[in-house]
């Protein structure tokens, strides 16, 4: 097709076409705009909205907890953690008797006899003053008591008077030493 204007009125036809494309591009982007806004918009609502849901759910379990019930319960558990606490401090004072008896019986050999066992708790010094007294029927078991207590790592300041290495015989002896409770 052959166009027969003249160029002035061409060029004004080229620029109300490009007038109306950029009218259109405009009103394309603004609308996009006003979109992308409203979707935001509701997107805001939506959270908004479960914000306050969830803000009257945990007004809800607040009332529950206030309960005189719940807060019964709550002075209860209050105590009971103190009670804990006090008998872990006083557990956590007290001495090992039946460990220590235990340590003691694995060191005697077999064929002595203790007559007496004396264990006194030393708290300041953190261990346990032993005093044993027995019958050993000859000096080479008393010997190996005697070694055994030196062995055993937690026993500490073994003593064994020179009175019980006078019998070779049908011994009555007389053992003192310090027990670490750690």
């Amino acid at each position: 097709m052959i166009n027969l204007l003249p160029p002035e009125n061409k060029e004004e036809l080229r620029q109300e076409g490009n007038f109306k494309v950029a009218t259109i591009v405009g009103i394309l982007v603004l609308v996009s705009l006003i979109c992308f806004f409203l979707i935001l918009l509701s997107v805001k609502e939506f959270i908004l909205g479960e914000i306050k849901v969830q803000q009257i759910l945990i007004s809800q379990k607040e009332a529950e907890l206030k309960t005189p019930q719940m807060q019964v319960l709550e002075t209860n558990l209050v105590s009971f953690n103190q009670e804990l606490s006090g008998l872990k401090s006083f557990y956590r004072n007290q001495v090992s008797y039946s460990r220590a008896l235990e340590t003691i019986s694995a060191t005697i050999p077999s064929g002595i006899y203790l007559t007496n066992l004396s264990l006194v708790s030393q708290p300041q010094e953190k261990n346990i003053s032993c005093n044993l007294s027995g019958f050993s029927p000859d000096r080479e078991k008393l010997i190996k008591l005697k070694e055994n207590l030196e062995k055993e790592k937690s026993f500490k300041e073994v003593v064994f008077p020179t009175t019980n290495w006078v019998k070779a015989t049908d011994v009555n002896f007389t053992v003192s030493f310090k027990l670490n409770e750690n």
